[in-house]
């Protein structure tokens, strides 16, 4: 690490969960609203008046007060500390043509500190970027993943991770990794098939190398807490990530669903259908990702390209090959829609491939599947946030395991 990377992380925020590690990983709300019992209400209230100032943007003490719920008292002294901790800012006084003492306005300081976001859900490289607290990208890195693997898939993402650090201009926040696969919620790899690795602990290994707070969770989880903070979803939502492989993230009553062995959203090596079909890189045949995942699909494609058939035939055999894609997503998220009654799934990935035939055919065989009267309303669509998804739900990550807000 470089002086210039010491100097930048010597300038840190105290964890509004500090007892909570994986931050934002515990199974909460992801928004606070209301207050909490005493023994846990200066770090949630302290959340609140920043969840306050990061939504709403510049508000007077009094504002904020009547926005919370919480004293004028309590407020003035948790913006006291927020302005010592260089989070808050004050913005000059209110233009107001009330009589007395015009208020002061206060805001998030929104260049004060950065955020590293890392997307490793891409069959081809590894992602990052730096972000602002608002989740804008500032900076971008990538490094070919070459198909490694392992150790050396590791060290890719500490040289990715080295890269972006030397890239910040302000005090790092902490580091965001969205990974494929299942990730329990202290950063520990269990299980990514397609990277080699197993009982991974990513997260010890970065932050020994960096020293900066870390988070990592799955891709998916990280891009269906992008689309609850950055994509206008408002309600229940489940977002179906295809890239290297299929994964899906949920979120449920405005909290992420990660399942008893943190495998919620594993739906990539669910077997579709009793047809068998190609050999999965878990060993069963059949699993959703062998349809879905971009390689598979560009594979299948590429090989009707090289097929010397007319253009015609040609587009004719690469729609039939999206349409069951589709076909073997709506039979996946069928129960799962069913079960929860979503109003809504998001998809994530190559537009090119996601966005036509194949979004056609996963809503059509989702309807055909479920009760019209309970899912006929349910909506299918893109993300808006495109490729960037994953590195701004990275982003997110930081921003409610390190401050409470989203």
């Amino acid at each position: 690490m470089s002086a210039a990377e010491g100097q930048r992380g010597s300038s840190t925020v105290e964890s509004a969960h500090p007892h909570h590690h994986a931050g934002f990983a515990q199974s909460r709300a992801l928004r606070p609203s209301s207050k909490v019992l005493p023994e846990h209400a200066r770090s949630h209230n302290r959340s609140l008046v920043l969840q306050t100032l990061y939504r709403t943007g510049r508000q007077s003490r009094a504002d904020i007060a009547r926005e919370t719920g919480l004293t004028r008292v309590t407020v003035s002294d948790l913006v006291n500390d927020l302005i010592s901790e260089h989070l808050v800012v004050e913005m000059g006084q209110r233009e107001d043509a009330r009589p007395g003492k015009p208020a002061t306005i206060l805001d998030i300081d929104r260049s004060a500190f950065q955020i590293i976001g890392i997307d490793l859900s891409e069959h081809s490289l590894f992602r990052g970027a730096v972000l602002d607290l608002d989740g804008q990208i500032i900076e971008r890195a990538e490094l070919p993943l070459a198909g490694s693997t392992g150790a050396d898939a590791v060290a890719k993402v500490l040289e990715l991770t080295g890269e972006l650090l030397a890239l910040t201009t302000a005090p790092v926040l902490g580091v965001g990794i969205g990974s494929p696969g299942v990730v329990d919620l202290d950063g520990v790899v269990l299980s990514a098939p397609n990277l080699g690795w197993h009982n991974l602990d990513l997260r010890s290994q970065i932050e020994a190398r960096f020293g900066h707070p870390i988070i990592v969770a799955n891709d998916a989880n990280a891009a269906a807490l992008a689309e609850h903070s950055f994509g206008g979803a408002d309600g229940d939502l489940m977002i179906v990530k295809v890239g290297h492989g299929v994964g899906a993230g949920l979120l449920l009553g405005g909290s992420p669903l990660y399942g008893s062995r943190f495998a919620a959203g594993e739906i990539g090596h669910v077997v579709v259908g009793t047809d068998g079909g190609a050999l999965c890189v878990c060993g069963k045949r059949g699993c959703l990702e062998t349809w879905l995942s971009t390689p598979n699909l560009t594979l299948a494609i590429d090989q009707v390209r090289a097929s010397g058939a007319s253009q015609d035939e040609v587009d004719a055999r690469t729609d039939l090959i999206l349409v069951e894609a589709g076909q073997r997503l709506g039979i996946a998220l069928a129960p799962i829609v069913g079960a929860l009654n979503l109003p809504e799934v998001v998809l994530s990935g190559p537009t090119e491939l996601l966005d036509g035939p194949l979004a056609q055919a996963t809503i059509e065989t989702l309807r055909s599947r479920t009760m019209a009267e309970f899912h006929g309303d349910l909506t299918l669509r893109m993300t808006t946030l495109g490729q960037n998804i994953v590195l701004r739900g990275a982003a997110v990550m930081v921003l409610s395991g390190q401050l409470g807000v989203s």
